[in-house]
């Protein structure tokens, strides 16, 4: 049996890549670009006005005038005008390109307008209310970095620059395989010794949110239908994550199955509640990488969050830390195993805060639904409130 830092060290150094994809642009949201992506013009690609009023000339004001002829109207969208004599000025609106010969807007709320004449009340200074060409960023430059992660604000800028399709980062093929005879179909009404499935359900939602689709896949406690079902699902997916069947029980094939099939393992069983049973490792023909979280709901729930999430990020190239998150509660961990503690977070002022959540253990499926995410504790560590501790995220915490 491994510590916990060991084995999340032992999963981080087994990352994969899964090469990569162009995806059309409204289909890429949540994945992670595998390109550099340059302007292909200036930002912004004219001098604009970010105001409404009037365009005139500096050089004019300087010079004492004060009141101006409006000349036209140029509006957002509508090709450059020229500003024709330092008397005259344009009536502008935001977005609008600046017309040549003018370098300053003058807003409405600091002008009088009247029968075709404009005058300034306030005064102007050169450039005033003018987004600069170029200003921004210019072309060729670069304007999102391979590697980043694409967000609503990332497919702006890429459809500012033409991108209708998107080099990325291609995901995982993923099979999530729950065992066990006493499970059952969710339409099925559970015999007094069965239950219905929820683990791969559980799973498969938690990929969704990684833009995965996964594969559910079960398999009854026989062992050559356990062998022949894996076997196959080695050939066909990248990632196996498996709920059960990895603990010492006399049904719990999984471990002897793998060896069978040529699997190394990298390590079973891990100094930490939920998860002791943790089995990891990688399939020598395929390469395909297996995830083997114990059976019980809690321990499948926050083993994904503790080992797979950050697994699947350094596959990706993305960067991965666990957040820091105040205490509120006194807690000892009286045990020598690393603990991961139900908690519901919530955010006070700037910082990030966690009331315990009261679990029955690791099979206590009712409550993660008001948990936010587990608190890492330490062997033997006793907390107070207000102390600072690592903090697995499991839901999006709002204000």
């Amino acid at each position: 049996m491994i510590t916990f830092e060991e084995a999340h060290k032992i999963v981080l150094e087994n990352s994969a890549s899964f090469r990569e994809e162009r995806v059309p642009l409204n289909e890429s949201l949540g994945r992670v670009l595998a390109e550099d992506i340059p302007a292909d013009r200036d930002f912004p690609p004219y001098d604009r006005s970010t105001r409404d009023g009037i365009a005139i000339r500096f050089s004019a004001w300087e010079a004492g005038i004060s009141s101006f002829t409006v000349q036209g109207t140029a509006a957002a969208g509508t090709p450059q005008m020229t500003l024709q004599n330092d008397s005259f000025c344009v009536e502008i609106m935001t977005g609008a390109m600046v017309p040549i010969n003018a370098d300053a807007v003058v807003m409405y709320e600091q002008l009088n307008i009247e029968d075709g004449q404009a005058t300034v009340l306030q005064p102007v200074h050169l450039g005033q209310n003018i987004h600069k060409k170029g200003g921004d960023t210019e072309k060729g430059e670069i304007v999102l970095k391979k590697g980043t992660k694409i967000g609503p604000s990332t497919i702006g800028v890429l459809a500012s620059v033409g991108k209708t399709k998107v080099q990325v980062k291609k995901l995982p093929k993923i099979a999530v395989v729950s065992t066990g005879n006493e499970l059952v179909a969710l339409h099925e009404m559970p015999e007094p010794h069965q239950i219905r499935t929820s683990n791969s359900y559980t799973l498969a939602a938690a990929l969704e949110k990684e833009k995965i689709a996964a594969t559910r896949l079960h398999f009854s406690d026989n062992r050559e239908e356990i062998k022949a079902g894996i076997e196959k699902a080695f050939h066909n997916f990248d990632v196996v994550l498996l709920s059960g069947g990895v603990s010492k029980g006399k049904y719990d094939f999984l471990p002897e199955v793998f060896e069978e099939l040529g699997v190394d393992q990298l390590f079973h069983r891990v100094k930490q509640r939920p998860g002791k049973p943790l089995w990891f490792g990688k399939h020598k023909a395929s390469g395909t990488t297996i995830f083997g979280f114990p059976g019980n709901p809690g321990s499948t729930f926050a083993n994904y969050h503790i080992y797979f999430l950050p697994w699947l990020s350094k596959c990706l190239g993305l960067k991965w830390t666990f957040p820091k998150i105040r205490l509120t509660e006194a807690f000892q961990n009286t045990t020598d195993f690393m603990r991961f503690i139900r908690v519901s977070a919530y955010v006070e002022g700037n910082e990030l805060c966690a009331n315990l959540v009261k679990s029955s253990g690791s099979g206590d499926l009712t409550s993660l639904v008001t948990t936010s995410g587990f608190l890492i504790i330490a062997p033997e560590k006793e907390h107070s409130p207000g102390d600072l501790l690592p903090f697995i995220p499991t839901e999006k915490i709002l204000p």
